[in-house]
């Protein structure tokens, strides 16, 4: 279960990394108007990093790391086979974990059990959003 957790929480890191591409825009919390792809990786970037304060030095890390994995994603996504492929769905899993500890390496002992924290705490379900609230 906790596999599961954290891969669905990988899953939508990498997805708010690849929609921050999409809108133009790298960054951590860069605000701007933009696509609706923009604005869910500015709020999973804020979900993941809630309660922990980045140096510039590490939001320039961070985002080095989410473009490669972005980059990673697209050359493995030319190949034509889609995330309904096993095989592909395990490298993706894969990519993420080392995205994750990536962007963990760059955290202090302190921001890393935040980071933790957060990521345990990121909606589950393959990044199905909640119902609008009403």
């Amino acid at each position: 279960m906790r596999a599961i957790r954290f891969f669905t929480a990988a899953a939508l890191v990498l997805v708010a990394t690849t929609a921050s591409a999409q809108g133009g825009q790298g960054g951590m919390g860069q605000g701007g108007q933009g696509g609706m792809g923009q604005g869910g990786a500015q709020r999973m970037n804020e979900m993941l990093f809630k309660d922990i304060t980045l140096t510039d030095a590490q939001k320039a890390q961070i985002d080095t790391i989410q473009t490669k994995g972005r980059e990673e994603q697209r050359a493995m996504m030319q190949g034509g086979a889609g995330m309904q492929d096993p095989a592909m769905r395990e490298k993706m899993m894969e990519m993420r974990k080392k995205q994750n500890d990536a962007i963990r390496a760059v955290l202090t002992a302190e921001q890393q059990a935040i980071f933790d924290k957060n990521l345990a705490a990121m909606p589950q379900g393959g990044g199905r959003r909640p119902p609008p609230q009403r």
